[in-house]
């Protein structure tokens, strides 16, 4: 199997780890599969969209979602190292205003699946990171959402040695009890 599959504290949010093949002269692996990919996980997912973002070190970038066009996202860095992080705002989830964090590295060459109905976001820790993700579905500027990153009522444990810097969107972002949220 080309990935080790780790479940978190959030159903459905997944950490997969690739099987990397390397030596001396470097390393490779496949990033990508949709075959195996359904085979680990057991996600029948098409991803319609890829993005790629380059942070700086302390630039937090989220917590975003879309209304409606909910998009589920299959996120790594490869350059650097963040700190991941999803909440679940689907209204009827036990887990409903949960989050879990990870870090994902180059070095680590984590991935974090991120299903449909979460918020996604994610601070740089290392003095600048390369992030990519893939979508389910495409980006709506009209149904973007921002979730305030540091909501009191969802704690986040950011790992923070100054403020963030942030977008106007995410200053500018909703609490989650003001917050439009999934069913």
């Amino acid at each position: 199997m080309p990935y080790t599959v780790t479940p978190t504290a959030l159903p459905g949010v997944l950490i997969l780890e690739p099987k990397v093949f390397g030596d001396a002269r470097g390393f490779f692996f496949e990033s990508f599969n949709q075959r195996d990919f359904a085979q680990a996980t057991g996600l029948d997912v098409q991803f319609v969209q890829d993005n790629h973002s380059r942070s700086v070190k302390g630039v937090l970038r989220g917590l975003h979602y879309q209304i409606q066009h909910p998009q589920g996202k299959l996120v790594r860095v490869t350059q650097g190292e963040v700190f991941d992080v999803a909440v679940d705002l689907r209204r009827s989830s036990p887990h409903f205003g949960k989050w879990v964090g990870v870090v994902l590295s180059a070095d680590n060459h984590r991935q974090l699946w991120v299903p449909p109905g979460f918020a996604h976001g994610f601070v740089v820790t290392s003095d600048s990171a390369e992030f990519l993700y893939k979508t389910t579905d495409y980006w709506y500027p009209e149904h973007e959402r921002s979730l305030l990153w540091n909501d009191p009522a969802l704690n986040v444990q950011w790992p923070l040695q100054a403020p963030p810097q942030l977008a106007a969107k995410d200053s500018a972002g909703k609490q989650l009890s003001g917050a439009e949220v999934f069913d």
